[in-house]
């Protein structure tokens, strides 16, 4: 299974699974048939049940038809952590070549080029099964060349990946808020040790939650020594707290204050 090594703000590199093509494919004739899917009902529900008008109902048609099937791969990667329905099904997910979740100005570079993926796929285009087979088999001809591209990449990346600056890559289970840098403290008498760590900036946080919990799941903690030892430079630190504990108060640490601004 091909592996890719993020550098990260700390100059660590962090390893990722690259996502197997099938995986992707999988995911994106998932997605592909939920539009399609809801494509049906909706047109189903608008003309045949509210028995609509199309001259009449055009905008309405465009409003909760054609924009919902537009927008949807860009909003549900931005609300699922880099997943949309297919990719999570697939256990795959979007992340950055910088180590951490991909900014919004990334995911929409990579949902305009959703366009070049899903042509014609709109609502407020003629409507009838035989328009929509069209549909799929002009989307399947493009989508030739989207797995050329993946193919000979590196990185197995679409055009939308290279420009966005993003990588797909295997996620073996389900994101959780345990899997970001929320932690609840709950302590009213919590007490801050490292108040300096509001010096590193929203990446660096991200940086060390990933080290830790790629430490605890390969049970090396040679990372994380070498990111300590950065931080500890940094921010002009002295303390003899094992590794792992000093990085997880730093995040405690980060959590707590930063719900106290």
């Amino acid at each position: 299974m091909p592996i890719i090594q993020i550098e990260t703000a700390f100059n660590i590199d962090l390893e990722f699974e690259i996502a197997e093509f099938h995986k992707r494919l999988l995911a994106y004739l998932i997605d592909f048939a939920l539009l399609i899917i809801y494509l049906f009902i909706m047109k189903y529900l608008l003309y045949n049940e509210m028995l609509l008008d199309w001259e009449e109902s055009a905008g309405l048609d465009i409003l909760i038809v054609s924009l919902p099937m537009l927008l949807y791969s860009l909003l549900a990667e931005l609300w699922m952590n880099g997943q949309t329905i297919g990719k999570k099904i697939m256990a795959i997910r979007v992340i950055s070549l910088e180590g951490g979740e991909p900014t919004f100005g990334q995911f929409l570079l990579r949902w305009v080029s959703k366009f070049f993926e899903w042509p014609f796929l709109f609502g407020y285009i003629a409507f009838s099964s035989a328009s929509v087979l069209g549909y799929i088999f002009v989307t399947g001809l493009f989508g030739i060349a989207v797995v050329i591209i993946i193919s000979v990449t590196p990185k197995s990346q679409r055009l939308g990946d290279l420009a966005a600056g993003t990588v797909v890559v295997n996620s073996k289970s389900s994101l959780t808020l345990a899997d970001t840098v929320f932690m609840q403290i709950n302590q009213a008498d919590y007490k801050v040790m490292f108040p300096q760590v509001m010096r590193l900036s929203d990446r660096d946080i991200n940086t060390i939650k990933a080290v830790l919990t790629q430490a605890t799941k390969n049970n090396n903690y040679d990372m994380c020594k070498r990111v300590a030892t950065k931080i500890k430079e940094v921010l002009n630190i002295e303390t003899n707290m094992h590794v792992d504990q000093f990085l997880e108060k730093l995040l405690e640490d980060y959590n707590y204050l930063a719900t106290k601004e």
